[in-house]
């Protein structure tokens, strides 16, 4: 199968979203060959168990080139890179998400997506939606700022982090109804729980989760 080649790509050649080379008009996946073979491919440790919610599938462990792009999204303005991200995720919802309605992400607060310009979660969850056809819903609002779970050290610290952290803003959308959760990365699961938690709380028949990455029990 061969890629469809338009004046855009003479002026605006596609790239990597890993390296940034450019890409043959014949790739269609967004990756080049050098890192799609040396991705972090969750394999078999796709699926992780959480609370409030069923389970989290992610396609890819959260180290080597997968972290940089993260981080690349998330500290270094790389916001173009969230929707092609995006489209990476949606193969793995597609294929080990199961049943699910409509798709929300878990918010920034306001005071760090106005630090940031963007929310690397509803770019992810808007190009993942696009990709599969189904509406992305702005459900959930972060109700106060909270420092990074990435700072802290065990559950019971996270969790009480984000407690409280979170309301839903759009409960018609959820009541009754399958919802796929998306964040960037899963550690223990404490942002998705905390997440999942008010979402059934405002009637959600039942929340799935996805992430672009995981981390990697040590």
């Amino acid at each position: 199968m061969t890629g469809h080649f338009s004046l855009l790509d003479l002026f605006y050649p596609r790239r990597c979203v890993f390296c940034g080379h450019v890409l043959d008009k014949n790739v269609l996946e967004g990756v080049c060959p050098d890192c799609a073979a040396s991705l972090p491919r969750t394999g078999g440790g796709w699926r992780t168990k959480g609370e409030f919610f069923d389970y989290c599938v992610s396609p890819f462990y959260y180290e080597g080139l997968a972290a940089e792009a993260v981080k690349a999204l998330k500290f270094r303005g790389r916001s173009g890179a969230g929707r092609r991200l995006g489209k990476l995720l949606a193969p793995c919802v597609r294929d080990r998400a199961g049943d699910w309605d409509l798709i929300c992400y878990v918010p920034l607060s306001r005071r760090r997506e106005r630090e940031r310009g963007y929310c690397q979660t509803r770019l992810l969850a808007e190009a993942a939606a696009k990709e599969l056809g189904r509406p992305c819903v702005p459900a959930l609002k972060k109700t106060r700022h909270t420092p990074p779970n990435s700072g802290l050290r065990g559950l019971a610290a996270r969790r009480a982090n984000v407690s409280g952290a979170f309301t839903v803003v759009k409960r018609e959308a959820v009541s009754g109804r399958n919802v796929l959760l998306i964040d960037d990365v899963i550690t223990t699961g404490a942002t998705l729980g905390e997440c999942a938690r008010v979402l059934r709380m405002a009637g959600a028949n039942r929340v799935v989760c996805a992430t672009l990455c995981k981390v990697k029990k040590k």
